[in-house]
Parts: C-alpha cells; structure tokens; sequence
C-alpha cells in the first residue's frame, strides 16, 4: 500500500434515507470480482486469496449486503466457478438460498463491460428497478462501511448524476488521474487512465479509487455509449464520467482520509499489509467491546469470529473460520480454535487444538488437548492432558483427565474415564461407536473394542479389555490373573551375573591366544629375523 498525505472529507448534512437495518432504499450494488490478478503470481484467482481467513471477495459482498440489502451482483470471470462457490458458500449458510446475483463477465473487455453484465439481475427499465447503483471492487478489503455511506451521503445531498471515491497519492504512477473542472466548484471533469495521461494530467495526484455511486438512470444508458478506443482497446466505466460531463450532469468526489482504505490488493505485498490491518482492526474491535487479550499483537482472530466479553485471550491463541466464544472465558496461550463453539465460562488450557467442535458451559479443557471434527463436550466436563477426541459426545460433568483416546463415542454423565483408555472403533476397513452409561467408572489402561455399550453405573477395572457388552451396576476385570512366584527375580539376577562373568572370561582367553600367536615380520615376502 502507498501512504500518501490524508485530504478531509467534505460533512455534508443531508442525510440518506434507510430502513431500521441500516439498508438503504432503492440501491443496489455491483462487485466487480472478474480479473485475474497476473501481480499476485498465483493459479489462484485474485479475489479468492484471503485475508483474516476471508476471501477478499467477500468483504465487498458483506459491506454490498449491510448497505443495500438482498438487491447484490458479483461480476465474475477468471475462475468463475470458485469465486461462485466461495460466494454462495458464505452467503447462504442460514437460509441455504444466496441473495447474492453471480453473473459471468465470458471476456474480460474492461470494467465497463463487466457493469453492464449485471443488467438482467436489476431489471433495468422496470418501476422496481434501483435508483441509485453502487460499483465496488472484489480487491478492496480496507474499505469501510462509513465511507461507502458517507459517499452515498454526498451523492444524494449534491444532487450529483455519478459520485466517485478518490485519494492523493505522493505517486500515483498507475491509476487513473481525476481530473478536476475548471469552475470554482471543482466538481470532477472526467478520469484519464495512466497510458492515456499526458505530461500535465501524469503530474496530478488525485486517483480514482474504484467506487462508484450512480443514478440508475443514468448507467446503464451511458454503459452503451462507451467507447473502447485508447490504450487497452478496453471499455472504460471511468468514461461515465466524461458522458456525464458532457450532458450537464454533476460529477461529485468524496476524497479518502487514509488513502490505503480504497486501493485494491493487487500483490502479495499488497496482500500481507491488508492482512496486517483487517486484523489490527479486528483486535481493535473485540478489546473496544469489552475483549481482554493479554499481548494483542500475538492474538490472531478471523472475520467472521464472534468473542463475548470479559473473555480473556492470552498470547498466541489463534481463533478461525466460524468460531464463537461465550462471555466470561480463559484462552490461555498457543490455543487455536477453528469452527467451534464455546459457551460461558469455560477454560481452554495452553497448546490445545480444536476443530468443529462444542464446548459447553463451565467445561474445561487442556493442556494438550486435541479435539477433533464432531466433538461435544457437556456443561462442566473436563478434558485434561494429552486427551484426543474424535466425533465424541462427553456427558455432563464426565471427566478424561489424561492419555486418553475417544472416538465414536456417546459418553453419558459423570464418567470417569481412567488415564490410557482406548475406545478401539476402527477394524480396518470401517468405524464402530462406543456407548457408555451415566455413572460409569473406566479404570486405567482399559480399551473398549467397538461395537460395545457399558451399561449404567458400570464399572471396568484397570488394564481390561472389554470385547463385549457390559450390564448396569457390573464389574468387569478383563485381565490376566496376577501369579506370584517366591525369588523368581532374585534367581534371574543371580543367571545374569553369571552369564556376565562367563562372557568376560571368555573375551580374556580369546585375547590371550590372539598374543601367543604373533606373526613374523616380512619385508618383501622374505622373512625378517630380530637382531638379537
């Protein structure tokens, strides 16, 4: 990203009208998602690489669906299929039915193009057709919802035919000039893009961002009129803006404070400094609604995390994907977290790993816990060291406090699971789930060889395997019978010793044979007699 001076937002006071969710009427927005993005150096498409465990794609969709509602298109192109995926994905995860429009962008013929490539989605010409269109990048995920209200704000409030988003660069080699009419106004004239610019439009520094508010109207007509003679042989959307010029409309701009908010992501680098400020971002958001993280540089949270406050993190817990953390919880440090829920109250010990799992109120996990996809474990349970679970349901105040393996199982409540217990559920060609009761007691070292169930209140004594199923209320010994024999070990040292002995005396004589039997010299095959 480029730091450049900040320019102030000109407040104007006239506001937007909204409903009661913040979605602004009759507006609808367009993402263009469709380029590849030869600068990252990647098979993978641009706006499907990630930031704060986010497709980048999908922060011009969240901000396109809080302003603007149901009425979203994404332009998409290069890996069409993927971006499509991704969007449907993370859009329709409660209702299964996207409200996001993907239409397809089959040759990349510019940015105006791409626009136009959404005009079935919003019915153009209709009575229920948009008044007003949005246009953001797929490659923006800096920008912020203020600002995009704040341009819609200026748009309605100067009665203006098309309002852009801009920003002043200390360089701004690259972009497309604004270049500003000559009237006191200074409302914008049109857009020159970098290869068409001439010596004094290069020397400008005010650059188009990207974004885009335009009267409904008004789009689609001029996105007709567009001409694909300069530079790139491309259709320009930065040309409405000289159509509208031209047709006595009002052109407005809205210029940026921190310039980095609106340029796109267009390089690796470019990535890794995005991926550094959503996250500060993201810190700063749960330690401002009551968060407490002990060293928040080493806390890394995705974006679509949720935290309850007066939940403590300590350093280097690593919360992803659609984790949700209840109030009043301790993350102690090196804990990651993907896909899970945790309730209120519960303490996760250092270096624990979990994955798609639930962790109920009050339970309490850790150290070296490894939990699996599919585990669930109960109000107050405890899951201690070195304990792996696998699609696992422990009961309700049930305890594994050590050496544990559980898979496939459906543990009840208050059981005690002795250290070095097994649940054996793979045969070697298919998986078998353990039952066991409430109440029952598994002694140390005890392996379950699933199909099995443990009936209520059952208790299996230490080092037993248990092959079949167990009554309520019994007691199983599994093991072989312990036999005792009198100075068996005494006798066993006694051998060793003498073994040891033999041995030596043994290595001694081979050595005094090996001497007695010493070779004569030679030199040059003839014998050599000592001097005596």
């Amino acid at each position: 990203m480029r730091r450049s001076p900040a320019t102030t937002v000109s407040m104007v006071t006239k506001p937007v009208s909204h409903d009661q969710q913040g979605k602004i009427a009759r507006l609808a927005v367009v993402v263009m998602a469709a380029g590849l993005g030869k600068r990252m150096c990647s098979k993978q498409g641009k706006v499907l690489h990630p930031v704060a465990g986010q497709a980048m794609v999908l922060y011009s969709v969240g901000l396109g669906l809080r302003v603007a509602g149901d009425r979203v298109a994404v332009v998409v192109g290069h890996q069409a299929d993927q971006v499509r995926q991704v969007i449907g994905h993370a859009t329709s995860a409660k209702s299964g039915v996207s409200p996001v429009a993907i239409v397809e962008q089959r040759e990349q013929l510019g940015t105006g193009h791409a626009v136009l490539q959404s005009r079935p989605v919003f019915a153009v010409g209709s009575q229920s057709a948009p008044s007003r269109y949005l246009i953001l990048n797929g490659d923006t995920p800096l920008l912020q919802e203020t600002t995009v209200r704040e341009l819609l704000r200026v748009h309605e409030a100067e009665s203006a035919t098309v309002t852009i988003l801009t920003a002043v660069l200390a360089d701004a080699s690259g972009y497309g000039r604004v270049v500003r009419a000559r009237s006191g106004e200074r409302a914008v004239s049109r857009i020159v893009e970098d290869r068409d610019a001439d010596a004094e439009e290069q020397a400008i520094r005010e650059i188009n961002v990207g974004t885009y508010v335009v009267d409904g109207e008004f789009l689609f007509n001029a996105l007709e009129k567009l001409d694909p003679s300069n530079a790139q042989g491309e259709y320009y959307l930065t040309d409405i803006i000289r159509l509208a010029e031209q047709s006595g409309r009002r052109v407005a701009a809205v210029v940026l404070d921190n310039p980095d908010e609106g340029l796109g992501v267009n390089t690796r680098r470019q990535l890794a400094e995005a991926e550094q400020v959503v996250r500060q971002q993201i810190r700063d958001r749960w330690l401002d609604a009551g968060v407490t993280m002990i060293d928040p540089s080493s806390v890394w949270i995705d974006a679509t995390v949720t935290v309850g406050k007066d939940t403590v993190l300590y350093p280097n817990v690593i919360l992803e994907g659609m984790t949700v953390i209840g109030e009043d919880c301790v993350l102690r440090s090196s804990v990651r977290l993907k896909d899970c829920t945790v309730g209120t109250g519960v303490e996760i010990l250092d270096h624990c790993v979990c994955t798609d799992s639930d962790i109920e109120d009050g339970a309490h996990v850790g150290p070296f816990v490894h939990l699996r996809p599919g585990v669930v474990v109960r109000k107050k349970a405890k899951v201690g060291n070195f304990v792996e679970m696998k699609k696992t349901d422990l009961g309700e105040g049930s305890k594994a406090n050590h050496l544990s393996y559980l898979g496939d199982a459906i543990i009840g409540k208050g059981v005690n699971i002795g250290a070095g217990t097994i649940t054996c559920n793979y045969d070697g060609v298919r998986k078998s789930q353990t039952v066991i009761g409430d109440g029952v007691f598994l002694g140390s070292d005890t392996q379950l060889i699933a199909p099995v169930t443990v009936g209520a209140g059952a208790i299996i004594a230490a080092g037993t395997t248990v092959t079949k199923n167990v009554p309520a209320d019994a007691l199983v010994i599994g093991r072989v019978p312990q036999v005792n024999r009198q100075g068996w070990a005494a006798r066993r040292r006694a051998l060793e010793i003498g073994a040891k002995r033999e041995t030596l005396n043994v290595k001694r004589e081979t050595k005094s044979v090996r001497l007695t039997k010493k070779r004569p010299v030679t030199l040059k095959g003839r014998q050599v007699k000592k001097s005596q």
